[in-house]
């Protein structure tokens, strides 16, 4: 995935929007704060997202922290290969690594994410 096309939150999400279908992981910059994933707690597949609510947690070795979705909508499809591996999230968090995917019910809410620059210039106040 070309970092181009994605789309970010304040929460260390990154999207992937196309055809009405959000892919969702945590950036690069989250998996260097969080250390090594050691667990992952996914939602079920149609269940149903709102924007800024959690919908998992992501445990490592530090810390646990929670997941939030980007958009309201439904759970289409969640990374499975997570539960057993969760290190594909660090060894590949934009690929391998993406954690679930979500058909949007509002794509206004697009416009409340960051691109590119603006989250690196966001990452860079922290």
């Amino acid at each position: 995935m070309s970092g181009n096309t994605l789309l970010y939150t304040q929460e260390h999400e990154w999207i992937n929007y196309k055809n009405g279908i959000a892919t969702i992981g945590i950036t690069k910059h989250a998996v260097d704060e969080l250390g090594e994933i050691v667990f992952i707690e996914l939602p079920e597949e149609n269940s149903n997202t709102n924007q800024q609510e959690e919908f998992g947690t992501v445990e490592s070795v530090k810390t646990v922290s929670s997941l939030y979705s980007p958009l309201t909508g439904e759970v289409t499809e969640i990374n499975s290969n997570l539960n057993s591996q969760p290190n594909l999230i660090n060894d590949d968090p934009y690929n391998e690594g993406w954690i679930i995917k979500i058909k949007a019910t509002d794509e206004s809410e697009l416009d409340d994410l960051m691109t590119q620059e603006e989250y690196d210039n966001f990452i860079e106040t922290l």
